[in-house]
């Protein structure tokens, strides 16, 4: 699929401004909306949406599922305007910080509220609500085993499906429908957030179309071993007759590091293109009924992937293995249409995963982060940019772009500055203008580069738990001035 040239902006749903310590689909999103659109902006680029967990630092990479959406993103003042709650039900509010998300506090807060929904729902909903609940898991058949993983999570405290009792870990089918009927309230509570998520999420959607905004998700490549997709689709994996993994995913070393082992189950490539690649394309079927682009993470892993065996803490112990490559991408467009995809190449200056990416016109993504300012024709810097790429000034795994520049060398300093003709004293907006003007098809930058912050604005720090995910801006930050001049260089340089 090729793109028109175009612009947007980076701000993941948890950043929004809201009253209730995090943000969320209500008023918050449709704030971001009219920025957008004030900033005569195409696109609204956003991290994966599924439900996250404090074990894994709250991250949207590390989910319980790829196909539910995070509860903490339902809007109670939404669910209020429908009837499931009251002014009086989210009283006393809690002091949340307005610049950052406290995971813990925001989870006690909003969980509470929405067990009170549910329980109303189950009270008062007539024959309609619980005819339009039926509908829902009719229609997206993965949410029965979500919200059956989900209880069975609660009653086994946490512990990691692969630690449950043989016969649910293996899914005897008598032990799912004994364990159905016994915990069938929690799995309707599951259901009704999926429903209401999803109620909020459509409604959402619509409002983006309507501002002329298209909205660009994430796939991480792999899911979690801990999840609903490797507990209910155990064939879909690299798993044992256990049901527990014999490689897991990660990357080898390189000169200078150790490599790494993420610990994800791999997937059993051979077995899905058997039944063309059919959980993939549920997967990306849920997924396009949300958003309009999606960026692949990890796009060298559909090429070749490092499988490390379960049994070592070694990355240097594992070994590559062929991907499905072009059979993968020909299946999916057979079943989908037009395969609006970003490549995240970073990192991988391969001559065969360019020819992939040829292949199917996908663009691969571009940083100036990672230029070297004072070598000619690198790569990254925006000059250099080709026609099929997607340049961000940052990204949500980078430093902010005031960030990076306050850390850099004086010779890189030196450097950059002569190449953008710059002096450096704005500029975030110097590096917003530079990618702006390159020659790639879709420009970004994030709302931190946009506000001109520093590294105590940073999104996320790759390999670290702590202090990830938790940025906010407020309602003030969405500054009719920024907008009004993002919008006029966008009218200059793009259009």
């Amino acid at each position: 699929m090729r793109f028109d040239r175009a612009s947007g902006v980076f701000l993941h749903l948890t950043s929004l401004p809201g009253p209730h310590g995090i943000g969320d689909l209500g008023a918050g999103a449709r704030e971001f909306l009219s920025f957008l659109q004030e900033a005569e902006q195409a696109y609204w680029q956003f991290c994966p949406l599924g439900p996250t967990s404090s074990a894994h630092g709250n991250s949207p990479y590390q989910s319980f599922s790829a196909f539910a959406g995070n509860p903490l993103l339902i809007s109670l003042d939404r669910l209020v305007d429908d009837g499931w709650l009251t002014d009086e039900d989210l009283q006393p509010v809690p002091d949340f910080d307005e610049h950052s998300v406290d995971y813990d506090a925001v989870g006690e807060y909003k969980r509470d509220k929405l067990r009170t929904a549910h329980q109303r729902f189950r009270e008062t909903a007539t024959d309609e609500d619980r005819a339009a609940l039926d509908e829902f898991r009719d229609d997206e058949p993965w949410v029965d085993d979500y919200a059956l993983f989900r209880a069975l999570k609660k009653k086994h405290e946490g512990v990691a499906w692969v630690d449950w009792p043989e016969p649910i870990r293996t899914r005897d089918p008598d032990a799912l429908a004994e364990a159905r009927d016994e915990l069938s309230e929690e799995v309707e509570y599951r259901t009704l957030l999926q429903y209401w998520f999803d109620t909020q999420w459509q409604a959402f959607k619509n409002d983006a179309e309507e501002a002329g905004i298209e909205l660009v998700g994430d796939v991480p490549i792999y899911v979690g071993l801990d999840s609903a997709d490797v507990w209910s689709s155990p064939e879909a994996f690299q798993l044992d007759d256990q049901n527990r993994p014999t490689a897991v995913a990660g990357v080898p070393p390189n000169p200078g590091d150790d490599g790494q082992r993420w610990g994800n189950p791999l997937y059993d490539w051979k077995r899905l293109a058997d039944n063309d690649y059919d959980w993939w394309g549920r997967r990306l079927e849920r997924l396009f009924d949300q958003v309009d682009v999606t960026r692949l993470d990890h796009f060298q892993g559909f090429l070749e992937y490092w499988a490390i065996p379960f049994e070592s803490d070694s990355p240097a112990d594992g070994e590559w293995r062929e991907g499905p490559g072009a059979d993968f991408f020909e299946s999916i467009r057979d079943q989908l249409g037009d395969l609006p995809f970003i490549a995240e190449d970073l990192g991988f200056p391969d001559a065969e995963l360019q020819a992939l990416m040829d292949r199917f016109e996908f663009p691969g993504m571009r940083v100036p982060q990672y230029a070297d300012w004072c070598q000619g024709g690198n790569e990254h810097q925006p000059m250099n940019y080709p026609k099929n790429a997607v340049a961000y000034t940052s990204t949500h795994d980078t430093d902010t772009f005031a960030g990076y520049y306050n850390a850099m060398s004086d010779r890189q300093r030196e450097c950059l500055h002569y190449n953008l003709g710059v002096d450096g004293s704005e500029i975030n907006w110097s590096i917003i203008e530079a990618v702006w003007q390159s020659d790639a098809i879709l420009a970004f930058t994030t709302l931190q580069d946009l506000l001109g912050l520093d590294s105590h604005a940073r999104f996320n720090t790759p390999g670290t738990l702590e202090g990830n995910w938790t940025w906010r801006v407020t309602s003030e930050g969405l500054d009719e001035g920024i907008a009004t001049k993002l919008g006029t260089m966008t009218a200059i340089q793009i259009r």
